[in-house]
């Protein structure tokens, strides 16, 4: 609200918590500044929070978090199918930028592949390639796309391992986390992280394996 005083102008800021933008929902001003003006963090419908300028709220500009424009182009009988969140998420990674995820995955330049934005397509493509309910979607390459060739379904344990702050090694092209190489060259993690330590890397996947080496016997 504005209001004049003499030849200033003084602008009475109003108290935005607890009212309803769209799919927003105001829960407090933020103590971040955008322009020198204030944020207003809100929680989404989908349950996701962000921070949004008081007139992108009023003019309708910012509705939601960033899923409103992702659900608009959905048109599709796939809301209530398991695998339309797993679908959604992976999108909301790579092209909402208000997402907390954004930064490791859009923000790095991993995107979504074109075919991939149909629910569809994706949905078919994950039952006919081994998903079933427990599993986790994975990019082999932690630094590549979300497409076919790149992408499978592991346990959520394996695919923890395989986050991006994991200890990654790569070999003739490979890309694995230590534990994952460890696991398939049949040697524990700790004996594997010694031989990198000491070795090139070469002979630290190849040589054979001493357990003794390693446990100081």
């Amino acid at each position: 609200m504005w209001a004049r005083a003499g030849e200033g102008v003084i602008m009475r800021k109003q108290d935005l918590a607890g009212q309803r933008f769209g799919r927003l929902v105001v829960l407090y001003e933020s103590e971040e500044r955008k322009n020198g003006r204030p944020l207003w963090h809100c929680r989404c419908d989908c349950g996701r929070e962000v921070d949004v300028m008081a007139g992108n709220l009023r003019t309708g500009e910012t509705k939601s978090c960033g899923c409103l424009k992702i659900d608009l182009q959905t048109t599709h009988g796939y809301t209530q199918h398991r695998l339309y969140r797993v679908w959604h998420d992976m999108l909301q990674r790579c092209e909402n930028p208000n997402c907390k995820q954004y930064k490791d995955y859009g923000g790095r330049g991993i995107k979504v592949c074109d075919e991939w934005h149909n629910p569809a397509v994706f949905i078919n493509w994950a039952l006919t390639n081994s998903w079933t309910r427990g599993l986790q979607i994975n990019r082999i390459n932690n630094n590549g796309n979300y497409e076919q060739g790149n992408c499978n379904f592991v346990p959520r344990k394996e695919n923890s391992c395989n986050r991006r702050d994991s200890h990654l090694i790569t070999y003739n092209g490979k890309v694995q986390n230590l534990s994952v190489w460890a696991e398939e060259l049949n040697i524990s993690p700790s004996a594997l992280r010694y031989r990198l330590s000491h070795w090139p890397i070469e002979r630290a996947l190849t040589e054979p394996v001493n357990e003794r080496l390693y446990n100081g016997h």
